[in-house]
């Protein structure tokens, strides 16, 4: 079986020493895999015994039209996310349409002008920055008199507590706290830390919302940000939650008073969240979230090998090898733009949709600079999928995520080195 597993990796351009220097770095990955599946276990068990609590029958996996009115399936995954969440309540729709979406619509239903916005862990994601005003936008917070604030990570990676006590006034109505690395390249907060935060400002000011964009980070750990006390937590289904088989959507698990204020938001007062057709997608809904802890468990796997493999090649990489995981991205750097172009097109030609394609970077909306993007996905954006991405400005560094089963997302990071070696970035002495 050895030499036709072999032959299979040869056909889709995989050469022997690459192939041979991926399997060595897996032989010392086999209790990290397993710990991982235990995570999953429990997850897929969770949400199992949610689904089984909120009484998911056959005639939830049917949509509705129009107004969608009592839309049996719709509420009745809104109870099961409010479960598997820790939450009063929760949002989940597929008129929210991407991450950005949700967590602008959580900011934006819960702040008012006057109010101030604090984000206690330094520079959020490039496309909140327009979403909150940093970079000028029309219908931003900015715009309705809505202030902001952050206070930068220490340099180990630790919060800053004095100054976000020093920070945090009578107008700060809102925390936010971004679980994830972003394109930057500090820590990912664990759950615990999370918590940590959240009992700190809490202490200062009960009255505070806080609210954990969540992307990327669900069902890696056995508890999520509304085990420690979050009021929000918001994320997207075309990551971990949808399993790749959501096609679009977004979630915000909260307070109900939060969750409230968002639906009116996204609907309109008066209305909330009665109204909202689920159309025909409610099934890509719960089979998504059913399948999402294996998922998510996949794609850590492709994190944790892509992490081993090329620290091993004397890259530096965030998490390191060996370091907890609380989020599926991995980061790594190559300090040139060519390194990161040569990975990302790698990635591309692993993919079973668009392989052919060649990404290149391009000014994309909502960033700064430069990006490119690999994804050969089933669902366009879906970054659950085998993908890969980075802005094309110092330190240059490459986001690599993803991969729905472990097997895809072993190529992928094979087919990734396999392009830095044809391009002479990375040569096959490096691998002795």
């Amino acid at each position: 079986m050895k030499t036709e597993l072999n032959e299979q990796y040869q056909k889709l351009g995989i050469s022997e020493a690459v192939l041979k220097f991926g399997n060595e770095i897996l032989v010392s990955l086999g209790e990290r895999f397993r710990e991982i599946d235990e995570i999953a276990e429990y997850n897929q068990l969770k949400v199992i015994h949610a689904m089984q609590q909120c009484k998911v029958s056959e005639a939830c996996l049917l949509g509705t039209t129009g107004y969608g009115y009592n839309d049996l399936g719709r509420d009745t995954l809104e109870e099961v996310y409010a479960k598997i969440f820790h939450a009063q309540d929760a949002l989940v729709r597929p008129q929210i349409t991407c991450g950005t979406h949700a967590l602008a619509l959580a900011l934006m239903s819960n702040l008012r002008p006057g109010d101030e916005l604090l984000s206690p862990v330094g520079k959020p994601y490039d496309t909140l920055e327009e979403v909150i005003g940093i970079r000028e936008s029309r219908g931003s917070l900015k715009e309705y008199g809505i202030s902001y604030k952050q206070v930068e990570l220490l340099p180990d990676g630790s919060f800053d507590y004095e100054g976000i006590r020093a920070a945090l006034c009578d107008k700060t109505r809102l925390v936010t706290i971004q679980r994830s690395k972003g394109y930057q390249t500090r820590p990912t907060l664990s759950v615990t830390r999370i918590g940590e935060l959240i009992r700190f400002i809490k202490e200062i000011r009960p009255d505070i919302i806080c609210m954990v964009d969540n992307c990327y980070g669900e069902f890696v750990e056995t508890i999520e940000p509304g085990d420690v006390g979050a009021d929000m937590t918001v994320g997207s289904l075309i990551k971990n939650p949808g399993g790749g088989l959501a096609p679009i959507g977004g979630y915000i698990a909260g307070t109900k008073e939060c969750v409230e204020n968002a639906a009116y938001r996204l609907t309109s007062p008066g209305l909330g969240k009665e109204v909202g057709a689920s159309l025909g997608i409610l099934s890509s809904f719960y089979q998504g979230l059913f399948l999402a802890p294996t998922v998510t468990a996949s794609a850590l796997k492709g994190a944790v090998f892509a992490a081993n493999l090329f620290e091993r090649l004397g890259f530096p990489v965030i998490p390191n090898g060996t370091e907890s995981r609380h989020d599926i991205i991995q980061a790594v750097t190559f300090g040139n733009p060519e390194g990161v172009i040569a990975f990302c097109q790698g990635i591309q030609a692993a993919a079973s949709v668009d392989s052919f394609v060649t990404p290149e970077p391009w000014d994309m909306p909502g960033y700064d600079s430069q990006v490119i993007m690999a994804a050969g996905a089933f669902v366009s954006g879906s970054s659950i999928e085998l993908s890969a991405d980075g802005p094309i400005a110092p330190p240059y560094a490459v986001y690599f995520q993803g991969g729905l089963t472990w097997p895809h997302a072993k190529l992928g990071i094979l087919k990734a080195l396999q392009s830095l070696v044809e391009r002479g970035i990375v040569s096959e002495k490096d691998f002795a």
